[in-house]
Order: structure tokens, then sequence, then C-alpha cells
């Protein structure tokens, strides 16, 4: 092996490693949590602490008979720069697509929210996840994602 794939290699395994203590540590104090509360027919991102309870709730209502077309999950921390410009569309998208989209946002660096980091298999946040009725994921995206590329794929699925 030529001393430059060594090098590209041994880079590649540093980025890796920092990317996992990232995701497990944060870079934060992780007090501060995210609380899902849920409003009319969709979720509400609210800077306060999150109970496994709540999550549980979510996960239920989410294999519930009213199915939505869409469920879109957002899956970051309130830490995160990138994941704090999101907030806004997440809220933007719960709103106009109530009857169609859930919208579910979990925060993956507290106890918690780190069980779906796991279940979903994410390697960066934000990650957004988009699933269809049947709850099969149909579309995946890692970092910042604008209003604009969002709503076409929830088009996708016939979400109007």
């Amino acid at each position: 092996m030529k001393m430059g794939e060594m090098m590209k290699n041994y880079f590649k395994a540093i980025l890796v490693c920092i990317l996992i203590l990232l995701i497990n540590f944060g870079c934060g104090d992780k007090k501060e949590n995210t609380n899902i509360t849920e409003g009319g027919s969709g979720l509400t991102v609210k800077n306060e602490n999150v109970t496994p309870e709540k999550n549980i709730s979510i996960e239920k209502k989410m294999e519930s008979k009213e199915r939505n077309i869409v469920t879109f999950i957002e899956l970051g921390s309130v830490k995160c720069i990138p994941c704090r410009m999101m907030q806004p569309i997440i809220r933007e998208i719960e709103e106009e697509y109530k009857d169609k989209v859930k919208v579910v946002f979990y925060d993956v660096w507290t106890e918690e929210g780190a069980i779906y980091a796991e279940k979903y298999r994410i390697r960066v946040i934000p990650t957004q996840i988009f699933l269809d009725k049947d709850g099969n994921e149909y579309f995946r995206h890692e970092g910042f994602f604008p209003k604009e590329e969002i709503i076409k794929v929830l088009k996708e699925k016939g979400v109007r």
C-alpha cells in the first residue's frame, strides 16, 4: 500500500472516531433537553425536559390507525447549530401539513433520545427520515435540509 493511501485511510479513521464522539457525547452541557408535546394534530418542539413516557406515546401514536400520509422524523439536538436552524422549518411543515404529515423530533444528545439514534442508525445530525403511511422509510437526508426540498420529498408520497 502506498504512503498516500495509508494517510487517507488514517484520516478517514480519525474522522469516523470524531463523528462517533460527537454523536455520543455532544459538544456541550446536556441538561437542556427537548420536549415534544402534542398540540392539535401535530407535535411542537420546545426547549424543556423529555420523558421516556412522552417518546413512547409518540411511537404508539405513529402506529395508530389514524395514520398520516407521511411521518417526518428529525433526529438532532437543541445544542447543534444546523439542528437549531431546522426547528423553524419543522414547525412550519407541522403547521402547513398538519392533516397529512406527522412531525416527530428526537434530541439524540439526551439519554432518552439516544435510543432513536441507534434505532434509525444515524451517522450525523441533523438527519431527516421520511416514512410512508405503512411506516417504511422512503427517504433519508443528512445535514441541514431546506424547506423547499422537504416539500419535494413530501410530494413524492402525494402530500399536497
